[in-house]
């Protein structure tokens, strides 16, 4: 592909074979914003070699969590399974000049090999014993046993891997301290090495942001990729998210899909600016979008060290952005309401019960705001039956008096019954709102009309 003028490249390539979770959402969201910052490119791109796994309807959840969190990449789409010829032929270039190898050694034989090395203090690396058979053997036993391909790099002693990272300046890795990792599986299947570094060259991509755990791979892909004649990507290699209780965040993380947040009704501005701020303290709190993020986004002040998540500092600043948006907005976000509203009625009702409710599920607690007859919980029939039928049956006869006077009508009430304090307005804002805390009475009361409020203290009577 064609590099923008500033030829930064960055990519997003997850696999297909689960939903977008926590881990995935900061990779995106920070090659993302290195990309923006640059005015480079963003580009999505599949490893979907792996077909027994991918799916299509992966792929399509991917795609609808990136742009609802407002991550929309570059031009077209890519897939890893393009390239498939392009790995099988880099795979070639290596054996034919000794830099790839087939492995014949069984678990039970590594296993043992990982031990003995561990029992004499060394690293449970490959032993090497296949790098030396000659190519007569190899192709013999190719034909009858199963085996994988390994990369030749433990054999190189005397020269090193050098990872550019901006994070880190130059990484120096000796060869004689790597490993010989698989690439290619029993099965004939790629492993993650090859076809990333592959399609990351054939891309065109200059810069890759990804956790530390990624630095010796990406040793490794900077080791072949030089070997087949192409440029490695700069990389910034940041810290770890790990969960509240330190563990690696994964797919295998429960509670953290992208989907079901939004089905929990997360702001995806909240998502979105609380992983931003993680590891890059400087963010300030008015850049509400990954465009105006970007603006503000300095990679060399990512932090290399590992960051904790905690889903409530995301909730937090949910809340704090629901209790910020227009009427309009917020009303749309508001779950099936117990009966239809016309939209102004609808943003009414929006607006009165917004600064009380920390998610828009919440606003379920004041229905009875929109229907007299909204069964309430238990903790709110206990306060009624505490009050008692006569003192619904008296506020009723005095608000006949008072109506549309809540100052007024709770002196007369509290005159009349000798109820004050929490005896007298719990009740009341019970029986009209259904919740115990809520908004300002008279803004109830303002919102429901005399006919409402009638209507609400005769139902208590009524189910008293």
């Amino acid at each position: 592909m064609n590099a923008p003028d500033n030829g930064v490249i960055t990519r997003f390539a997850p696999s297909p074979t689960g939903m977008l979770h926590l881990g995935n959402v900061r990779t995106a969201l920070l090659n993302y914003l290195y990309a923006k910052a640059c005015q480079g490119q963003f580009v999505l791109r599949f490893e979907d070699t792996d077909q027994t796994r991918s799916a299509d309807h992966f792929m399509a959840a991917i795609m609808e969590d990136l742009q609802w969190l407002g991550l929309q990449w570059d031009g077209d789409i890519r897939f890893q399974r393009a390239h498939a010829d392009a790995h099988r032929q880099a795979l070639q270039q290596l054996a034919d000049e000794g830099l790839a190898y087939p492995c014949f050694c069984s678990e039970h034989q590594l296993s043992l090999d990982r031990k003995l090395a561990t029992s004499r203090g060394l690293p449970p690396r490959y032993s090497g014993r296949c790098r030396q058979l000659g190519s007569s053997e190899r192709q013999q036993r190719m034909a009858q046993e199963a085996h994988v391909w390994r990369l030749a790099i433990h054999q190189d002693d005397d020269s090193e891997v050098v990872v550019p990272d901006l994070l880190r300046q130059q990484v120096h890795f000796r060869c004689r301290d790597l490993d010989d990792p698989i690439v290619v599986r029993s099965d004939g299947s790629f492993t993650f090495l090859l076809p990333n570094a592959i399609d990351d060259a054939l891309d065109g991509i200059t810069h890759a942001l990804r956790g530390d755990d990624h630095l010796t791979n990406s040793a490794y892909q900077v080791w072949l990729l030089e070997r087949l004649g192409h440029r490695a990507p700069r990389y910034a290699h940041h810290g770890l998210l790990l969960g509240a209780d330190g563990a690696k965040l994964s797919k295998r993380t429960g509670g953290h899909e992208v989907a079901a947040l939004r089905q929990a009704g997360l702001l995806p501005q909240a998502l979105v600016q609380t992983m931003a701020r993680l590891g890059h303290p400087n963010m300030p709190e008015q850049a509400d979008s990954p465009a105006a993020l970007a603006a503000h986004f300095h990679v060399e002040q990512l932090s290399t060290a590992s960051v904790r998540w905690h889903d409530e500092a995301m909730w937090r600043l949910h809340s704090q952005l629901l209790h910020r948006l227009p009427p309009e907005r917020f009303a749309a976000l508001l779950p099936p309401l117990p009966v239809h509203l016309d939209e102004s009625r609808k943003q009414a009702f929006a607006a009165l019960i917004q600064a009380n409710i920390e998610r828009a599920e919440q606003a379920s607690m004041f229905f009875r705001l929109l229907d007299a007859t909204q069964p309430l919980d238990d903790a709110a029939m206990r306060v009624l039956q505490e009050a008692g039928k006569a003192f619904f049956q008296q506020a009723a006869a005095l608000w006949h008096e008072h109506a549309g006077d809540w100052k007024g009508w709770t002196q007369a009430v509290r005159q009349q019954t000798g109820r004050k304090g929490r005896a007298l307005f719990l009740p009341l804002r019970i029986a009209l709102s259904g919740a115990c805390c809520g908004p300002e009475m008279h803004n109830i009361i303002a919102f429901l009309g005399v006919q409402g409020v009638q209507e609400r203290l005769r139902h208590c009577v009524e189910i008293l």
